[in-house]
């Protein structure tokens, strides 16, 4: 089996919204996860996708 999309990490400011066992990072502040965000997407070769105000998802295409 050879995976072309997944999941690479979890970004938010509300992590009673998440689980699951990619990685999650909780942040403080929205600009904070914003960062966080820019920075995971450029070292992990993904895309960021904000799906709500409080979380962004680091996918794989």
């Amino acid at each position: 089996m050879n995976l072309e999309k997944y999941i690479l990490a979890i970004i938010t400011t509300n992590p009673s919204k998440v689980t699951g066992s990619t990685a999650i990072f909780t942040c403080q502040t929205k600009e904070e996860m914003e960062q966080v965000a820019g920075n995971l997407e450029a070292i992990l070769d993904g895309i960021a996708h904000g799906l709500s105000d409080e979380l962004y998802v680091i996918v794989k295409h």
